[in-house]
């Protein structure tokens, strides 16, 4: 008999483990309390495996970071756990840049990229709340991407820098301020944003950095006389609180009396690193290095925090040469279980995340940018991250060699609770694919269906969802171009039946939920290479695995070996499944998944696509919708001329353009009656599947097609 959970889990389910999950959970339980480290569970899409790893969490009762190779699926990992554990903390933490240009030199042309990026302040609240809610209870689960694996500063500071707030208890408010400042906290009395406070007399207003409401102290002389919930949108304070534990507002946080002898650290090694430099004749590089690590420790020891302070944070932290960062894994306790989801992508990528950043920060610290103890400004190496990790359990519906390896036979979950086969496969020739595939999406849309479609680029996916649109399709796109918290949305979009067809590259794979799904369509699927190996093809394939009507097609003049590898795995897994149906009078039913309103992150998305926040854009219209064709013109021209004052020319010119498209459309087409896509508003409908944010084109190059936004009349599907 097993030990009961060192943490309570409170697992939260209208359903109860059936088919192969009971099995499941009771081997991959013992093998874990024997002792073994690494299990696999190999289990086919739709069967269960986020309700199976639920289960394991809730039974072996401790706190669990899950890991996910990309940010769509940790969305909708957290949206599941968050429903299945309401009760415990369920964070999620992945990077928080919508666009991101790392520093870098060229030595070849003498040119210099500053770093560059554009943060998500949703996103990074969420990413305080997780360590947060890891420094304040155990049962926490964390999902997150390849982040976990970069450096976040110190847990020990951060702990050391928690605030605690207690009614009754003696506490001057000039002390208050100070160690609030200290913690990178603001003050703004004004505006009630995250990370800042505000003070009015004997009451001091803070806003966390990691939640959405705020806190309001009552002073009665050196004594907090009143602590309670504040509602930013009302001003009204709300529940009363009797203790409450304040964190930093960031994660880069230092004592006063550690930041001094760090600051002597860092400015040691600039002199020793200035002499070598200048041994070398480097005495550009020499000069280059002493400027700008000066001026960084003047802007540290003023206000404690200065750009770039991760490439500062072994000798802020005092951690010796070569040594590993402290990252999230950190902030767990010594004994976690770690889940590695569809680990045959994210193993790999784990392994590839150092050796890219140590290329490009030995060139820095080769001409002078960079101190030598930058490099340990790094993601952990696969090795130190697999010695973090403690438990593991690799979870895939095709488990690559390197978990196999480790973990051994794997636990298999083929059974789906509903009774549905695998999807069926069917090939068909490239020629006329296009037009092929249209008849089917119309056919799937008469059934009230949604459509997958996968292509080789990033151009192809964009041109095809534009046509799909122009001949009257409700089609979007979606690949890496795409911001995380768009990408939830429109994968949103897709299952409310905002639009019929999804057209992806590598995206449209592992793990995503979308039971709307009955047809995957697989555009030059013999076009051997990664993304049409035989994982890819599996994967892919499993997206229409939760649909009871649910079917491939493979639009190939040649059968490939990896095409034929999948549609054997395919057929074996049919044939065991529809004997488990026979066996036990199981009759394929449909899943039904309910639509979140009330995601943070779904929220998060339709609240940046808003008019007056600087990711909407006018060119966002529903296909035959009543599109205000001047009023766009006048916020364009006026983006315009805000992208040509900050020196954006190229934002500038797209937008130029794009004016030019649409006078000439209102000048053909003055009639503004909705109905149909018409010339006009080709331009708007083609456009909503872009949906670049404007921050994402800072610092970036930005190709404009006229041809995408042309305005073009409606194409006569071919027969």
């Amino acid at each position: 008999m097993s030990s009961p959970p060192d943490v309570p889990f409170d697992l939260v389910s209208d359903f109860a483990l059936t088919g192969d999950q009971p099995q499941a959970v009771d081997a991959l339980c013992g093998a874990f309390a024997a002792g073994r480290r690494y299990q696999v569970l190999e289990g086919v899409t739709g069967s269960g495996k986020t309700f199976t790893m639920a289960n394991v969490i809730a039974r072996m009762g401790l706190p669990t970071l899950v890991v996910s190779h990309n940010k769509t699926l940790a969305a909708q990992l957290y949206g599941e756990l968050r429903d299945f554990f309401p009760h415990n903390a369920v964070e999620y933490f992945v990077s928080y840049y919508d666009y991101y240009q790392p520093e870098a030199y060229i030595p070849q042309t003498d040119t210099y990229i500053e770093k560059d990026a554009s943060t998500n302040d949703e996103i990074e609240r969420l990413r305080l709340a997780a360590t947060d809610a890891l420094v304040s209870r155990r049962d926490v689960i964390i999902v997150a991407s390849v982040s976990c694996i970069y450096g976040l500063g110190s847990p020990d500071d951060y702990r050391s820098m928690l605030i605690e707030l207690r009614v009754g208890a003696p506490l001057d408010r000039q002390t208050l301020l100070e160690r609030l400042v200290a913690v990178q906290y603001e003050r703004n009395d004004f505006s009630m944003a995250p990370g800042t406070f505000r003070v009015r007399g004997d009451t001091v207003d803070i806003f966390p950095s990691y939640r959405t409401d705020g806190l309001r102290l009552s002073f009665f002389g050196d004594e907090l006389e009143s602590l309670r919930r504040l509602d930013p949108l009302t001003g009204r304070a709300t529940e009363s609180l009797d203790v409450a534990i304040l964190s930093p507002a960031k994660h880069f946080v230092m004592p006063a009396d550690k930041l001094k002898p760090a600051i002597a650290r860092i400015l040691a090694e600039m002199e020793g690193r200035v002499a070598a430099l200048e041994a070398q004749g480097k005495l550009l590089e020499a000069q280059r290095l002493r400027m700008r690590t000066a001026y960084d420790m003047d802007m540290l020891g003023e206000v404690g925090y200065c750009s770039g302070i991760e490439n500062y944070s072994r000798p802020l932290s005092g951690r010796d040469p070569g040594s590993r960062p402290m990252t999230l894994m950190d902030f767990f306790p010594d004994r976690f279980l770690t889940i590695i989801d569809e680990s045959h992508v994210t193993l790999p990528q784990l392994r590839a995340m150092y050796n890219g950043d140590q290329a490009r920060k030995r060139v820095l610290v080769e001409h002078g940018f960079r101190l030598p103890s930058a490099l340990d400004n790094r993601p952990m190496t696969y090795d130190e991250f697999m010695a973090r990790a403690g438990q593991i359990l690799f979870t895939s519906a095709t488990p690559g060699p390197a978990e196999l390896s480790m973990g051994g036979p794997p636990v298999r979950q083929v059974i789906r609770p509903t009774g549905i086969l695998d999807p069926t496969v069917e090939v068909r020739p490239l020629a006329g694919q296009v037009e092929n595939l249209i008849e089917e999406v119309r056919a799937c849309v008469e059934r009230h269906e949604r459509v997958l479609v996968t292509t080789l680029t990033k151009k192809t996916a964009e041109d095809l969802a534009a046509y799909l649109v122009e001949v009257g399709v409700r089609a979007k796109y979606l690949h890496s171009d795409i911001t995380a918290l768009d990408r939830v949305e429109i994968l949103r979009g897709l299952r409310k039946a905002d639009f019929d067809c999804l057209i992806g590259i590598n995206l449209l794979r592992e793990g995503l939920d979308l039971p709307e799904v009955s047809l995957v369509a697989v555009l030059d699927a013999d076009k051997e290479g990664f993304l049409r190996s035989e994982t890819a093809l599996v994967q892919t394939a499993g997206r229409a695995a939760r649909h009871t009507a649910g079917r491939v097609i493979l639009y190939a003049d040649v059968v490939t070996d990896s095409m034929a590898a999948m549609m054997a795995r395919t057929a074996e897994r049919r044939a065991i499944q529809q004997a488990y149906n026979d066996e036990h009078h199981v009759v394929p039913h449909a899943i039904r998944k309910a639509i979140r309103e009330d995601d943070p992150l779904a929220a998060a998305a339709r609240k940046a696509d808003a008019p007056g926040d600087p990711a909407w854009s006018p060119l966002v219209a529903e296909p035959g919708a009543d599109y205000d064709v001047a009023a766009a013109i006048d916020q364009m021209q006026q983006e315009m001329a805000e992208a040509a004052a900050a020196l954006e020319f190229e934002r500038a010119a797209m937008l130029r353009d794009q004016i030019r498209e649409l006078r000439g459309e209102a000048a053909a087409a003055p009639d503004a009656s909705p109905g149909p896509p018409v010339a006009r508003a080709d331009a708007v409908t083609a456009a909503r599947s872009v949906r670049r944010p404007r921050r994402a084109l800072k610092g970036s190059k930005v190709t404009f097609d006229k041809k995408f936004f042309a305005a073009k009349k409606p194409r006569k599907p071919r027969k």
